[in-house]
């Protein structure tokens, strides 16, 4: 690597860590100290509010001995990235009891870790710069699916799939949870403004399947909303796999 390589400090931080010092004092802070307080920061704060600066001063470090260790947001962002994913015990189980366990749990598992840091859907995961937990995350979702009859490159596309299903349920659910806040009104205060002219439509007969729905047809919880569709997909996918 050398210094024309835009992304040689991210990977030379993931892969190797700190540069050993060779003259002056000890380092202060040790990596993991800094990507875990970032992590801590993005949780409370978003990753618009994170900054060197406000990084600097929950470490008790000046801003500019903190560049010392990592040079900017970006390779910030690298490190948080990988240290918020990896193979987890759940998932490593899964793996010995058939892929389609296996794709639940990583579903599953995948929910909790944008719920718990939402700030990770913020960031742009296209081009990952992949550090150790990623390649081993990658590498246990290959193991886990390696004896479907799909190729290399569908394996890759089922990754992305069951992904982006994760994404956009869960982005659906964090907009609703700051829906109260954004608008000023309760869930419960929001509908009960709408109901009179939505009782006065329906009954209009415009609307006919509309007005037919039985009551309890939105009451489902997220998280019941979530494993009917993964069931949706992981069915499609058998099906898929049992085609002559």
């Amino acid at each position: 690597m050398t210094d024309l390589n835009p992304l040689a400090r991210s990977l030379q931080l993931l892969w190797e860590g700190l540069p050993e010092r060779a003259k002056g004092p000890k380092s202060r802070l040790t990596l993991g100290q800094i990507v875990t307080a970032g992590i801590e920061l993005a949780d409370t704060d978003g990753i618009e509010a994170l900054s060197m600066r406000k990084l600097a001063q929950k470490l008790d470090v000046g801003t500019m001995s903190l560049y010392r260790y990592v040079p900017s947001k970006a390779e910030l962002l690298d490190l948080m990235l990988d240290a918020v994913v990896g193979p987890s015990q759940a998932r490593r189980t899964a793996a010995e009891r058939g892929w389609r366990e296996f794709l639940a749990t990583t579903a599953r598992e995948t929910r909790k870790l944008y719920i718990t840091h939402s700030w990770a859907l913020q960031a742009n995961w296209s081009r990952p710069v992949l550090g150790p937990n990623s390649v081993a995350d990658l590498n246990l979702f290959l193991t886990g699916v390696k004896n479907l009859s799909l190729s290399d490159q569908e394996k890759m596309n089922l990754a992305t799939v069951i992904d982006s299903y994760v994404i956009g349920t869960v982005r659906q659910e964090l907009l609703w949870l700051n829906a109260s806040s954004e608008s000023g009104m309760s869930d419960d205060e929001f509908w009960t403004y709408q109901l009179p002219t939505l009782n006065r439509v329906m009954s209009s007969g415009r609307f006919p399947a509309m007005a037919e729905l039985s009551e309890n047809t939105f009451d489902s919880t997220w998280e019941e909303n979530f494993e009917f569709g993964l069931e949706l997909i992981l069915d499609g996918l058998e099906t898929r796999l049992g085609r002559p």
